[in-house]
C-alpha cells in the first residue's frame, strides 16, 4: 500500500517583514519533518522563505510558477513547474493541495486563500487575511499543529 504525503500550499506575498519571513521559514521546517510536500508559488519573500525552511530539514517543495521559465523560481525550490498561466495557477496551487497556510501577502495571496475555501479546503493565516473561514494563528507552530488536526 502506497501512503501519499500531505502536500500543503503556501501562499505569501514576494514582500514581506521579518516576523513574517522567519515564521514561514520555521512552518517549512516543521512540515518537513512532518514528511508534508510543501507547494507554493516558487518566487521570494515568503515563498523563498518557506521552501528555505524545508530545504534546511531535507524536505520536498514545488514552485508552480507564474511564468514559462523554470529558472525564476527561487534557489530553495526542490521541484519547479514553469506554468505561464500568471495569477490562474493560483486556483491550481487551491486545487491541489489538502490544506494551505497564508502568511502576510496582498491581493495574490487573498485569490489564492479564496480559492483555497472555495474548495473546502482547511486554511490557516499568520499575519496574513482574516476572513470568513480562515483559522487565524499567531506562530507557524500554532498553523502546523492546526492544519495537522485537520487534515
Amino acid at each position: 500500500m502506497i501512503t501519499r504525503k500531505p502536500l500543503i500550499a503556501v501562499f505569501g506575498g514576494r514582500e514581506a517583514d521579518e516576523k513574517t519571513l522567519k515564521e514561514a521559514e520555521l512552518f517549512g521546517q516543521f512540515s518537513a519533518e512532518a514528511g508534508w510536500i510543501i507547494l507554493c508559488g516558487g518566487k521570494s519573500g515568503v515563498m523563498e522563505a518557506v521552501c528555505r525552511g524545508v530545504a534546511e530539514k531535507g524536505g520536498l517543495s514545488i514552485g508552480l510558477l507564474p511564468e514559462s521559465d523554470k529558472a525564476s523560481a527561487n534557489e530553495y525550490v526542490t521541484i519547479s513547474i514553469a506554468t505561464g498561466l500568471g495569477y490562474a495557477r493560483n486556483e491550481i496551487l487551491a486545487l491541489a493541495c489538502d490544506a494551505a497556510c497564508a502568511f502576510g501577502g496582498k491581493y495574490g495571496t487573498l485569490s489564492e486563500i479564496a480559492h483555497t475555501l472555495n474548495f473546502q479546503k482547511p486554511v490557516a493565516s499568520v499575519y496574513s487575511w482574516n476572513i470568513e473561514g480562515v483559522h487565524v494563528c499567531q506562530t507557524a507552530r500554532e498553523a502546523f499543529l492546526w492544519i495537522k488536526k485537520n487534515l
